[in-house]
């Protein structure tokens, strides 16, 4: 399955790429989910035909004795185009109840007073974890060939694709697997430390959440799973990119294409779109010498609405996807015939001035730019102590010198 995670700074188009990706994809003969989470139903107006909150509801291929839906665009019924908008306040307010009602228990002995559905509003990170499970969702149904997804501003997309990852070392902190095992055990170890363990409802619970978060990052990590940028060309569109390509780096993501998006005619009798033009293609210029793949979609003088213009913006369907992203250890000889280790990190586009490292225990926190990430090393650098780092091409390189503590000593 290929999907495509589809992100650019605010503003950029996203949703219109989105649009016109999943119709370029359905027309190529793909069976193509596209999932949306804004509540204005912009994907819709892109579509021309408003979305339900049901996968299909208003787009899909019809089956010969189903009427075609009465707001679908007729291009759009014969193709094979299901539509997803999320309602994250639904969803929300479901899985709230259903913890209430398991916690039945604790909540009357506490003497809490019973929330009723009709007062829940979804809380910040509601939407976010509604669209990472209808992702993993549309991977377990095994329906579709390509799933496009809308996502928010790439800081916000960062964040929500970083999720799963940071949760489940959350919960691996806080109620670490192996005190699973202790559970015959728990009633008398309470005794003796005179305080109460922890129920056994919340280490299922536990694993329950580690079970769903790791289901969802194998999809973001998936051989098939890209991200494809959406950018304005232009000084603020160039420095948006170039801190989006550091970002999905540092997160191990794989950017596919840069689209560079609302390109004006080359030539303009006006002198202020000439020289709007002329920035665009400045920049165009840059990007084109400095990533793989850059296509331009044109400006239609309209914001685009409808089969007829999302086909004008000339994308295509997605090709196969890049090789993983790999993080290598390489092995470095050294003058007094030992070796240090050498672990490879891509970072493209980051300056000295913007990294930022520290090792915790045998975990390695990397700052790049605006962005953070906690890694854990190999099991060969764990028993290393950090000898040093450098920037070079691209690539941050970080040197690990045997600890002889740790370190099997030859006979």
């Amino acid at each position: 399955m290929r999907t495509l995670l589809i992100t650019g700074p605010g503003g950029a188009g996203r949703t219109t790429v989105a649009a016109a990706t999943a119709l370029a994809a359905a027309r190529a003969g793909h069976r193509t989910l596209v999932i949306s989470a804004d509540r204005a139903d912009t994907l819709g107006a892109a579509l021309g035909a408003e979305l339900g909150e049901a996968p299909g509801e208003a787009l899909g291929e019809a089956p010969d004795t189903a009427p075609a839906a009465p707001d679908a665009h007729p291009a759009l019924t014969t193709l094979r185009l299901t539509t997803l908008r999320l309602a994250p306040a639904n969803r929300f307010r479901d899985d709230l109840l259903a913890l209430q009602e398991r916690a039945a228990s604790a909540l009357d002995l506490l003497g809490a007073e019973r929330l009723d559905g009709e007062e829940l509003t979804p809380l910040p990170g509601a939407e976010e974890l509604a669209l990472l499970r209808a992702l993993r969702d549309a991977h377990r149904d095994g329906t579709y060939d390509t799933v496009v997804v809308d996502l928010p501003p790439t800081p916000q997309a960062l964040a929500t694709l970083a999720l799963p990852e940071q949760l489940r070392r959350y919960l691996r902190r806080l109620l670490p697997p192996e005190r699973q095992a202790a559970r015959a055990l728990r009633p008398m170890l309470g005794r003796l430390a005179g305080v109460p363990m922890p129920a056994a409802w919340l280490y299922e619970a536990a694993a329950r959440g580690e079970d769903e978060l790791a289901a969802v990052q194998r999809v973001i990590e998936a051989p098939g799973t890209t991200v494809r940028l959406v950018a304005e060309p232009g000084p603020a569109g160039a420095d948006a990119v170039r801190a989006a390509v550091t970002g999905l780096a540092l997160h191990g993501l794989r950017t596919d294409l840069l689209v560079a998006n609302r390109i004006l005619p080359d030539a303009s009798p006006d002198t202020w779109l000439a020289g709007l033009g002329a920035q665009q293609h400045k920049t165009l210029d840059a990007w084109e010498s400095t990533y793989d793949h850059v296509v331009r979609a044109p400006h239609l003088g309209r914001d685009p609405r409808g089969a007829d213009d999302l086909e004008a913006l000339g994308l295509t369907a997605p090709a196969a996807a890049p090789a993983p992203a790999a993080w290598p250890v390489t092995e470095a000889p050294e003058g007094d015939g030992g070796h240090t280790y050498v672990w490879h990190i891509p970072l493209p586009s980051v300056t000295r001035e913007e990294l930022g490292l520290i090792r915790r225990g045998d975990e390695l926190v990397v700052t790049a730019g605006p962005y953070r990430r906690i890694v854990t090393l190999p099991s060969a650098l764990r028993r290393c102590t950090v000898a040093g780092a450098g920037l070079r091409e691209g690539e941050l390189r970080v040197r690990f010198a045997p600890d002889p503590d740790l370190w099997p000593r030859e006979r």
